[in-house]
């Protein structure tokens, strides 16, 4: 337990134990941090429009990037797509077993089959021979829009029960044949179901679990939901690595991705921004300026804190917790605050680049010491 959680215990998280899996060069599970995925949008036969966004993907801080291959023409373009990606490439198989043995050949470093709709055992089993022959590991990708008829006659209807049961079968066929790269998904739109099914797989099995609300909606609504449905199990210790699927650009996925877990303690990366709502007393429009270096300050990856409030009731408490900090106060000025401590003042309509400036330097602080020999 580290420092700060020992003296505030009520920010303990403690993760399930699940052994460890790789998807190319990332580790699942155990005690790997939890990796943020998205999916691109674009056709993956079109080669370039996806490295673009898989290139976009990366900027934005994802660790793994997925491709759907529903034809040949996908499985064809794969060899190009992986080449040219710096995070590994999961490709997303659904009907046609024969994709995910083209995918694996072309360098995939993980497979996404949903077992509802991969085909027979037989087919199911020539998947994992591939995987086996290539290094691919497998997720095992259940969607209670597509269960297994069998399931639904037996429970009469999507439930976290068949969810599990149709995750299970799936995981005896691959460890019957003695392959364990895999993780598992029981996915719903349905955050109760969803939050449901894996507390019940989290007790059943050891693999490492992908967790996400399936189909969220846009970007404001599945927001919300992720963030109850993924929060719910985070919070319990349950995920090891976690895509937002919302209708909107799967950057957006990514930024949210990474405001979840950053908002657990469970993974930090870019400046953490504590903002008032504001009220008639800020010294300052504090809902502009926090768009503003929202946008200005998503190029820092080095994890660091930024309050910005708009009175001195809350503003010298916030400030005292975070790297960077800025109160307002009266007749156009406000208080600039570095590690904690009330520092310099400086007019408002300066504040910005300002505060910019002071980020940077402050970033490349905290890089240079994390480079530094112990």
């Amino acid at each position: 337990m580290s420092e700060t959680h020992a003296l505030r215990p009520w920010r303990t998280i403690v993760r399930r134990k699940s052994r460890k899996i790789r998807v190319g060069n990332v580790e699942v599970g155990g005690d790997a941090p939890i990796s943020v995925q998205s999916m691109t949008n674009t056709l993956t036969a079109d080669a370039v429009a996806t490295i673009e966004q898989v290139r976009q993907l990366e900027e934005a801080g994802a660790d793994i990037a997925r491709v759907s291959c529903p034809d040949e023409a996908s499985t064809a373009a794969l060899p190009q797509i992986v080449k040219a990606a710096k995070v590994p490439i999961v490709a997303d198989i659904h009907f046609h077993y024969r994709r995910g043995i083209e995918a694996a050949k072309a360098g995939a470093a993980c497979l996404r089959i949903n077992p509802g709709n991969i085909g027979s055992p037989d087919r199911v089993r020539e998947v994992i021979q591939a995987a086996r022959d290539h290094g691919c590991s497998i997720r095992i990708g259940v969607n209670a829009g597509s269960l297994e008829n069998h399931l639904l006659e037996k429970y009469g209807e999507p439930c976290p029960d068949a969810m599990v049961e149709s995750a299970l079968d799936h995981a005896r066929i691959l460890q019957d044949h003695d392959f364990h790269e895999f993780k598992i998904s029981v996915k719903a739109s349905d955050l109760f179901m969803t939050v449901a099914a894996y507390q019940m797989l989290a007790e059943a099995i050891d693999c490492p679990l992908h967790i996400g609300v399936t189909e969220a909606g846009g970007q404001r609504i599945g927001t919300v939901k992720s963030a109850i449905g993924m929060g719910a199990l985070l919070w319990a210790g349950i995920g090891d690595t976690l895509r937002v699927s919302l209708a909107a650009d799967p950057v957006e996925e990514v930024k949210v991705g990474f405001d979840l877990l950053k908002s657990l303690g469970l993974r930090h990366r870019g400046v953490n921004i504590i903002a008032c709502p504001s009220c008639a007393r800020q010294g300052f429009d504090v809902i502009r300026t926090v768009e503003t270096l929202e946008a200005r300050l998503a190029h820092i990856a080095t994890p660091m804190s930024l309050s910005i409030i708009g009175c001195v009731v809350n503003g010298p408490g916030e400030a005292l917790m975070t790297d960077v900090g800025f109160t307002g106060g009266g007749k156009g000025s406000g208080m600039v605050y570095l590690a904690g401590k009330a520092d310099h003042k400086m007019d408002n309509d300066r504040m910005v680049d300002h505060i910019v400036e002071l980020v940077e330097r402050r970033a490349a602080e905290l890089e240079s010491a994390s480079l530094s020999p112990t």
